[in-house]
């Protein structure tokens, strides 16, 4: 039995809710050695790593790495994409040739977007990666690329609608966390922009916060003063509103963007990461 002390001890260095955290860390790529070792002593309470060290299936983060950084009070988010596969990746090479990849991601040429909603994708590339980040014990999952059901070009997808496409990705979202939240119950589910899923039957109730880019500053050092930017904004914060977590990650270097940059997530109640868009390295927390 635990004595009070050692009890006491874990729950100081509990992380908080989700929906509380004020601050996180946001790496990639460029893990020294191939280890989280600079996660690990981050002085954030939140983490979002990859999935894989090298992006590869071979390369999976242990059981036993994550749970240094977790044992530092630390929660860990495994990062991966839904919407779209990195030619880099091992499964991609699988995946080659085969009717599931669709049209190059014109800003990142080395993705390709993909038919996310044939029950392929899902046997053979999103529940192996959910079953991998529950096995590793992750915290929960860091969605990438939601936004697929925009960028796909319609003529690729005879009878597809924006609309379809947008239910479609609002489904499998719901889908990914009925099942990670079977296996393991409060596992953490969290995708990455497109807020306006929010409209999408399911979605709400599917997810436990959200990641969004470039609210406030877009790569790099560029406000965000689109009429885009506004609308991401006023979904995100309609998320907040009903108790989701809004991670909010911008890319600035330059001193007086990045005070501005946590100004606004101060001022938004979000939890902020202002970065660099490489996202290879700790980041100072704002304040």
């Amino acid at each position: 039995m635990r004595s009070a002390v050692a009890l006491a001890t874990l729950s100081a260095c509990a992380p908080p809710p989700l929906a509380e955290t004020t601050t996180f860390t946001y790496v990639l790529q460029g893990y020294p050695g191939g280890r989280l070792d600079a996660v690990e002593h981050a002085p954030h309470r939140l983490a979002i790593v990859d999935l894989s060290r090298d992006g590869t299936t071979a390369g999976h983060f242990t059981a036993g790495e994550i749970a240094r950084v977790r044992a530092r009070g630390k929660r860990v988010l495994a990062y991966f994409e839904i919407g779209s596969i990195e030619t880099f990746r091992t499964e991609y090479r699988a995946l080659r040739g085969g009717d599931l990849i669709l049209n190059v991601w014109p800003d990142w040429p080395d993705e390709r977007f993909v038919r996310f909603w044939e029950p392929a994708w899902w046997d053979r590339v999103v529940r192996p990666r959910i079953d991998q980040a529950l096995r590793a014990g992750f915290d929960g999952a860091y969605l990438d690329t939601p936004l697929a059901y925009e960028e796909i070009e319609l003529a690729r997808v005879p009878g597809e609608t924006r609309q379809s496409l947008a239910r479609k990705m609002a489904a499998l979202i719901a889908r990914i966390s009925d099942h990670a939240k079977r296996a393991r119950p409060g596992f953490l589910i969290v995708p990455q922009n497109s807020p306006e899923l929010r409209h999408q039957p399911g979605y709400v109730q599917a997810i436990d916060g959200i990641g969004m880019e470039e609210l406030f500053f877009k790569a790099t050092d560029e406000p965000c003063a689109e009429r885009w930017c506004r609308e991401n904004l006023a979904d995100a914060l309609a998320l907040r509103a009903l108790g989701k977590a809004v991670l909010a990650t911008d890319y600035a270097t330059r001193p007086a963007n990045v005070a501005a940059a946590c100004a606004r997530y101060r001022r938004h109640g979000l939890a902020g990461n202002v970065t660099v868009v490489d996202l290879d390295r700790v980041s100072p927390p704002c304040g």
